[in-house]
């Protein structure tokens, strides 16, 4: 029996089409995804022919689930080692020059928003919906969504969303300009790739230097952001509740937290 690929990798013209495959986790990020989406941006950085990516998600059920927490609660690694600069999907660490537009076919919770925020562009279906629950299961937005979200929306609807751990709808992030457009689920790979097409139709050079120019104002605050992150992420992924989170998560039941 042949496995499928955590995520497939195509070309489209100018653009580099990658596809999260693991429809029946929710597209939840494993090592092996990591390796496969990192490699991608990386050939995808050294090709002069590739002007654009866009990252989707297989199936109409979810975007991204985040990272896979049965497979944390297994006591596995959800970014390979030697590959954690690259972060979360080998993705919201991963700075390359080629502009990237994330097409949301679905729910993008946790790592899936974390991933949205990675991205310059974002286009989503209307069934989707955003959002960092990491405290419903004693955990951080640890792949830059705590930073992230902040220096994107409203404080106020900021430390909302990340205090609660409750979501957004497509309609609203879209009012909170966290998205560029909002499309029927169906069409939401094609708009992400013709929006891809503009892009990838403008001199690259020039392209890569507004972008490079544009993110530059956010590399101090990013700075502070991952170091920020970095310091609490020990003390919150040793901690009782963290390891309570999860299990509970696999278990369908309510956790019991402890403080500890």
């Amino acid at each position: 029996m042949t496995t499928a690929p955590p995520a497939l990798v195509e070309r489209r013209g100018n653009v580099l089409l990658i596809t999260l495959n693991r429809p029946g986790a929710r597209n939840a990020v494993n090592a092996e995804m990591c390796l496969v989406v990192g490699d991608a941006l990386e050939e995808a950085d050294r090709d002069p022919e590739i002007r654009a990516v866009v990252l989707t998600g297989a199936g109409d059920k979810a975007f991204c689930a985040g990272a896979d927490l049965k497979a944390i609660t297994r006591g596995e690694r959800v970014i390979p080692e030697g590959r954690e600069e690259w972060g979360l999907a080998g993705y919201v660490g991963h700075r390359i020059s080629k502009p990237t537009i994330a097409a949301v076919n679905g729910p993008a919770l946790g790592g899936g928003t974390e991933l949205v925020l990675a991205s310059d562009l974002v286009i989503a279906a209307d069934t989707a919906v955003f959002g960092l629950p990491e405290v419903k299961r004693g955990l951080i937005a640890g792949a830059g969504g705590a930073f992230r979200l902040a220096a994107k929306l409203p404080p106020t609807v900021a430390m909302e969303l990340l205090m609660t751990g409750e979501s957004i709808s497509a309609q609203r992030a879209l009012e909170l300009h966290l998205v560029n457009r909002v499309v029927p689920a169906s069409d939401v790979v094609a708009t992400a790739l013709e929006l891809a097409g503009t892009i990838a139709a403008n001199a690259p050079l020039a392209v890569q230097a507004h972008k490079r120019i544009a993110l530059g104002q956010w590399a101090s605050d990013e700075a502070s952001g991952w170091e920020m992150t970095s310091e609490a992420l020990p003390t919150i992924a040793s901690s009782e509740d963290a390891k309570e989170g999860p299990r509970a998560f696999a278990e369908k039941r309510a956790p019991v937290w402890t403080g500890r």
